[in-house]
């Protein structure tokens, strides 16, 4: 009898056909990013209760547009684009758990089914969705160029209607591409029991953060965003805005080869 193979169903023999491949991912691609401030209450209200808002700035929201080329090991899906490039756009936001500050992404799409499954794996509470994100290039005349004045438009859909917009204006290089998304990740990963009413057969907090960093200049400017709800995603209505602080734009490359478990209330005998 073969054995079964794969990171995540479905299972083969060869193993090939897993929606996702094993650790580690590779990730090279650029961000765009606009933080705003919205009610602190906002924000507790996508908080479980173990968590608490963050000391500083506790309203602080990064709305985030990433686009990805990401590989395994051996980087054969750079060779098919079609399973190495994606985008994704994520709300994130600061809390505490135990004394200490983490950044939490609260809302998420993806264009792709394996950063769906990726993202359930690591607790990104991943959907489907459509966006896209002004691309620079430094030659021609249809980019914008990394330089003062520099426009940069992005858009978020889910299922054909439209939850986002923004532009970014760039003004100067700056240190960071700002501080909400800067912490490590605190995330819960929850599987409901096949049992109704039995509570949940995975139950966990789990943290992460990404290994060999590498970032090229990062850049800071204005910024205009619109969100909007629609009858199957909430944006708007979750965390609103309320002032405008800055945006962002880096290319950004990283590594994700697993997490730590820091609290497990997990009961897999429901």
């Amino acid at each position: 009898m073969s054995e079964l193979k794969g990171f995540f169903a479905p299972l083969t023999p060869g193993g090939n056909s897993s929606i996702a491949p094993n650790m580690p991912w590779y990730y090279s691609g650029t961000l765009l990013t606009v933080e705003y401030l919205t009610d602190p209450q906002n924000v507790r209200n996508m908080l479980p209760p173990e968590l608490e808002l963050a000391d500083e700035n506790p309203g602080a929201v990064a709305l985030i547009w990433a686009d990805w080329q990401s590989c395994s090991t051996d980087g054969e899906e750079l060779l098919d684009p079609l399973r190495s490039q994606y985008l994704e756009t994520f709300a994130v936001v600061r809390c505490k758990y135990q004394g200490v500050t983490y950044s939490r992404c609260v809302a998420i799409w993806v264009t792709k089914d394996f950063a769906l499954a990726r993202g359930f794996f690591q607790g990104y509470p991943k959907k489907l969705g459509s966006m896209g994100v002004t691309r620079v290039f430094n030659h021609g005349k249809a980019s914008p160029r990394l330089e003062p004045g520099a426009k940069i438009g992005a858009s978020l859909a889910a299922y054909d209607h439209r939850l986002a917009s923004a532009v970014v204006t760039l003004r100067e290089p700056s240190e960071t591409n700002g501080f909400v998304n800067g912490h490590p990740m605190l995330h819960h990963r929850w599987v409901p029991s096949i049992t109704p009413g039995a509570g949940n057969s995975l139950d966990q907090i789990i943290t992460m953060s990404g290994v060999d960093f590498e970032g090229g200049q990062a850049w800071k400017g204005d910024a205009k965003l619109e969100l909007h709800d629609s009858q199957w995603d909430e944006l708007e209505s979750i965390l609103p805005v309320q002032k405008i602080l800055a945006g962002y734009y880096r290319e950004v490359g990283t590594t994700f080869n697993g997490g730590k478990l820091v609290t497990d209330r997990s009961n897999p005998n429901v």
